[in-house]
């Protein structure tokens, strides 16, 4: 009995540990990320000065954004507690990314900052070829640099995102998995290694990482418009062991898979980047290639009916960057979208800046 006391004690002591050292972790990609923002800043009216467009966030709106930011690293660390993912999941960051391209992205900001001012939205390096893509894709979103056709983009994506989030970009994926885990109940007469789970615009491949530490056994897949964000995620998935996902090129509006092929299917910061109608038909094709009882799962940004306190950060996020099908996004009823397609039994969550949509296709 003193024996498992004194293993109890101790391992409660290791928890206080790691939880502390996890907000030691994130408070510190939030000062870093306040202090790259603020050098930007400063840089950029030092030597290129100009007209500040977008309003400035009110000091309560900042408070309220601070205290979404602690709730939703509670809830990170409470998921973790849960198993799940591995705690170790917490403390994944691409150091090596971060020490090769962090210098690239303070080179490349004279670039965006013109591009912006100037509102050149289509501009792309001579290189790239955009034919063949759709047209709200051929933008440069963000004001990044060859938008998301380049592997320089590619590069960058994730460490700008990163900034933008003071650092709790994967915290907000990762609020994917537990909905998931839940929702992949429904199979448990189905092996693990038979579970199919889509990630639709996978990017870098970030989401399907964090998938696969909840997931060990499961064959993932992921499309992406971009070729160039498929080479970046088949170079950051392949470090990992056990089965390769499978990754391929295609439209989210036309995807390329059977009817009733997956069990679950993925959705992360996508539809704000779509125009109307194109959002709707990703989400028809998603109920297509879904299961029945299978469950459908969007990440994306907040929304006005939701977070209404939070208006002053929407606009100043559609003022700041180059985000032209936002501002429609923010009112979007995408409930109605959901059950539209044919969608049933959806539930909503908003964790920080981000919301959650789940959504199941009935059983047969």
């Amino acid at each position: 009995m003193l024996h498992n006391t004194k293993t109890s004690k101790l391992g409660s002591v290791a928890k206080i540990g790691t939880n502390l050292t996890y907000q030691a972790f994130q408070q510190g990609k939030n000062y870093f990320s306040l202090a790259h923002n603020l050098s930007a800043l400063l840089l950029r009216l030092t030597t290129s000065p100009f007209e500040l467009k977008s309003k400035r966030l009110p000091l309560e709106v900042i408070g309220k954004i601070q205290t979404r930011r602690n709730q939703l690293l509670e809830t990170d660390w409470q998921d973790a507690e849960r198993s799940i993912y591995p705690a170790s999941l917490l403390f994944d960051n691409p150091w090596k990314d971060f020490l090769r391209y962090y210098p690239m992205i303070w080179l490349d900001m004279p670039s965006t900052w013109n591009r912006a001012e100037r509102k050149q939205y289509e501009d792309f390096s001579p290189e790239i070829d955009t034919t063949g893509y759709p047209d709200y894709y051929r933008q440069t979103f963000h004001h990044q640099t060859d938008g998301y056709l380049s592997d320089r983009s590619a590069n960058l994506y994730d460490l700008q995102v990163e900034l933008l989030f003071s650092g709790t970009t994967d915290a907000m994926r990762r609020r994917i998995l537990s909905p998931l885990k839940q929702g992949l109940k429904a199979f448990n007469s189905v092996s693990p290694q038979q579970i199919r789970v889509l990630d639709v615009a996978c990017g870098t491949g970030r989401t399907i990482k964090l998938t696969r530490a909840a997931l060990p056994q499961a064959s993932l897949y992921g499309t992406d418009l971009s070729p160039a964000y498929l080479r970046k995620a088949e170079q950051l998935l392949s470090q990992n062991s056990g089965e390769l996902p499978q990754l391929l090129q295609a439209n989210a509006e036309e995807l390329p898979y059977q009817d009733n092929y997956f069990h679950a299917i993925t959705c992360v910061f996508l539809l704000h980047e779509l125009p109307v109608m194109a959002r709707q038909r990703v989400i028809e094709q998603c109920f297509r290639v879904i299961q029945p009882g299978g469950t459908f799962i969007i990440c994306d940004s907040i929304q006005v009916k939701d977070s209404p306190e939070m208006i002053p950060a929407m606009e100043y996020f559609h003022d700041t960057f180059h985000e032209p099908y936002y501002k429609h996004y923010i009112t979007d009823d995408l409930v109605e979208r959901l059950e539209k397609a044919g969608f049933q039994n959806i539930s909503t969550q908003v964790h920080f800046l981000s919301k959650y949509l789940i959504a199941r296709k009935a059983s047969v």
